[in-house]
Order: C-alpha cells, then sequence, then structure tokens
C-alpha cells in the first residue's frame, strides 16, 4: 500500500478546557468527515486537549493518557481511521511531557512520541521532560515520523528519520503568527531536502495574548504545496502516494549520496 489520506484538523484550542476541546474535536469530524477507501490518519495540533498549561500539569496533565486514548480510540473505531500525531499534556510518574500519541482504526493506543526539543521562550524546558527517541509509526504499511513543533527546527532530527525509512513526517504545532512564516518555509524545506511527504497541523486562535497562526500544510516530496488551510478553524484531506518518495529519492539519491563522516561534531 503506498496510498494514505491526511486528514488536518486545524482547531482553536481553549486553554485549560479538555471538554470543550473534545467537543470541538468530535463536532469537527461530525460536519467535515468524508468516507473513503484510502486509509485514512487524523492529524491535530500540539496540546490539543488542554493548551499550553503546562505549568500546571499536575491539574491538568493526562494521567497515562487515560482520557486521550479512550476519546480517540472511541472516534478512531467510529470513523475507520488512525490518529497519528497531535500531542497532548501527558502526566506520568516521572513527570510531564508533551507527547503524542497513534491511535489504530480499532481504537488501539500503539505508540507515542514524546518532543525531544523544548523551547525555553514557552518555559517547556522548566516544566517538561524531554523525549529522547524517534517514534515511527507503521499506518497501513507507510512509515510515518512523529515531531512536534519546535523539532521542525532541527533538521538533523527529520534527516535521522528520513535515513531510517520515513515516507511521511507529521508535524503538530501551537506556532505563533508572529512567526507563521519561518513555520511554512521549514515545512517546505523539510520536505526538499528529505525528498518525503511533510504534514504540519497548527492551531488557530489566541492564548495569554498570543496570537496562533494556523497555515497547516501538505507538501510533497518536491516542495510542492498540496494545502495551506489559512488562519480559521478548518479541516482539509489530503491523499498521498508514497510511491512519489521511492521515485524522488531514487532520482536525486540525496540519502545515499551523504557523508555523515563528514557532519560529527568535534
Amino acid at each position: 500500500m503506498s496510498l494514505l489520506r491526511i486528514a488536518i484538523a486545524q482547531m482553536d484550542v481553549k486553554a485549560g478546557d479538555r471538554a470543550a476541546n473534545y467537543k470541538q474535536l468530535e463536532e469537527t469530524l461530525e460536519g467535515s468527515w468524508t468516507q473513503s477507501d484510502v486509509p485514512t490518519a487524523v492529524l491535530l495540533p500540539e496540546l490539543w486537549d488542554v493548551g499550553y498549561v503546562i505549568d500546571e500539569a499536575g491539574k491538568y496533565g493526562d494521567r497515562n493518557e487515560e482520557h486521550a486514548a479512550e476519546f480517540l480510540g472511541r472516534l478512531a473505531r467510529k470513523y475507520n481511521c488512525w490518529f497519528a500525531g497531535g500531542s497532548i499534556l501527558a502526566l506520568t510518574d516521572r513527570g510531564a511531557l508533551n507527547r503524542a500519541m497513534v491511535i489504530n482504526p480499532e481504537g488501539e493506543y500503539i505508540a507515542h512520541y514524546d518532543k525531544a526539543h523544548l523551547i525555553s521562550l514557552m518555559e517547556e524546558d522548566k516544566y517538561l521532560l524531554p523525549g529522547d527517541w524517534r517514534t515511527h509509526a507503521e499506518i497501513a504499511d507507510i512509515d510515518v515520523g512523529l515531531s512536534i513543533c519546535y523539532d521542525i527546527r532541527y533538521p538533523e532530527w527529520q534527516r535521522l528519520y528520513a535515513v531510517e525509512g520515513a515516507k511521511v513526517l507529521l508535524f503538530s504545532s501551537e506556532w505563533p503568527k508572529s512567526r507563521v512564516e519561518h513555520w511554512q518555509v521549514m515545512l517546505r524545506s523539510r520536505a526538499i531536502e528529505n525528498m518525503c511527504y511533510v504534514i504540519g497541523c497548527n492551531r488557530v486562535g489566541t492564548t495569554r495574548e498570543t496570537v496562533f497562526g494556523g497555515h497547516s500544510m501538505a507538501i510533497d516530496p518536491w516542495g510542492e504545496i498540496l494545502c495551506d488551510c489559512g488562519e480559521e478553524p478548518h479541516m482539509a484531506f489530503v491523499q498521498i502516494d508514497t510511491d512519489k518518495t521511492d521515485k524522488a529519492r531514487d532520482f536525486l539519491k540525496t540519502l545515499t549520496a551523504r557523508r555523515p563522516e563528514l557532519y560529527r561534531e568535534f
């Protein structure tokens, strides 16, 4: 299987209000969902469940992802879809993490990715634990790599995903409108340099005077913009064919021509 449909759920996020955010996602799916014979993976924004209330993780965090796993599992079964990416404020015995989840169409929680690069501007390094591994998810036999927001500024992290076989890179984000052009440029750059599909879901709306920029996007392996969701709540469906990733990589051979012995830091 080389075909995959991505459903990008660009939405507002109400800080500290899990019930409202769950309701919003349910209403978005009810109002926008279209059936397809192609397997579908839904991509949500960063911290879509409670937003940036990381300084109160003990109050708002989802312990062991129990709430999100049950909620997304039910929706996955209802719509016969995957959820891949879309992070939550997860609370574990070790502490709080910015955690992206993978749910299969049977509603099973099968994998997660913890944000590796924490942004001090948002005090993530103060309140969250960093992840220290990459997560590949096999979605309809397609290798998909997961990242979250600030991770996009570290191209070496994405390059390793590509070298390891990822055909699609997914990014969930809460990216501010003031720097949304950086988001757009880096999404295209990560696609072009790794010759793969890149899909980014960013939130819209305002929290604590920060306006978030939207412009969730899907980019093909040659850098072509397949969709741009603008600045309002929107759900977009994009069908991709990872045979195009294989053909692009075979044509330019950028991954096989690498010389990693020259890139080491001493």
